[in-house]
């Protein structure tokens, strides 16, 4: 596939590096001449130029793209090129460093096909490494819904029953189950829930406590709330 980046710093010189690897044609758009000489020593084609500028795009060859990523420091760049790329055709990812207001945040959603936050991404791998345990952040899915990794432990309150019988917040969804050391599938109402099984739930961050305690047991809980 075909990719053009809107900005060639951290995180964008990381995806491309990335996508690269794996066979696909990348594009870099850099405005610093310092930060786009960098990513063409690094064996990119750089274009140098404002990225929310359809010329630059059009530069960059945006109408044979099958998706772009606008991953600059800067949400109004960010924005401005998804709107182009969209026009064109093609898939748009952009970049928000901060958490907005749901409002803002749902603004800018409603109008690109993905948002991703590189801090949230690091912090989640942080505070998998901190936590340990039974417990794993897997992805945020916006400002309030995370996919959460919970391994069943012997004080769980559910440990014995089955999928069915797991009483889960209104807030809360199961969306994979797999017995100790089997790849994860499709839960099923009858899956006995053991010492050592894995569940990945969706779930609101308000009810993210109460179904830890479920899952996992008070005590695991509590050390896991502590991390955060």
């Amino acid at each position: 596939m075909r990719f053009v980046i809107i900005g060639a710093g951290r995180v964008g010189l990381r995806t491309a590096r990335v996508l690269r690897e794996e066979g696909h044609e990348v594009t870099l758009i850099e405005s610093n001449t310092d930060i786009a000489e960098r990513a063409r020593t690094a064996g990119f084609e750089v274009i140098e130029g404002d990225g929310a500028h359809e010329a630059t795009l059009e530069q960059a060859g945006v109408d044979e793209a099958d998706a772009v990523g606008a991953l600059t420091a800067d949400l109004n760049v960010n924005f401005a090129a998804c709107m182009i790329a969209k026009h064109h055709g093609c898939r748009t990812v952009m970049r928000i460093d901060e958490d907005y207001r749901e409002e803002i945040y749902q603004k800018y959603a409603d109008e690109v096909d993905e948002i991703v936050y590189p801090e949230r991404l690091g912090a989640i791998g942080a505070k998998n490494a901190l936590l340990g345990g039974s417990i794993r952040a897997i992805a945020d899915i916006a400002q309030h819904l995370q996919v959460v990794l919970f391994t069943v432990t012997e004080e769980s309150p559910m440990n014995g029953y089955t999928i069915s019988e797991v009483a889960l917040p209104a807030q809360a969804r199961i969306l994979a189950f797999g017995k100790e050391d089997v790849p994860m599938g499709i839960p099923l109402p009858d899956d006995s829930l053991e010492t050592g099984d894995r569940l990945a739930v969706l779930a609101d961050f308000s009810v993210l406590d109460e179904v830890r305690q479920l899952l996992v047991g008070q005590e695991s809980a509590a050390v896991a709330m502590g991390g955060e």
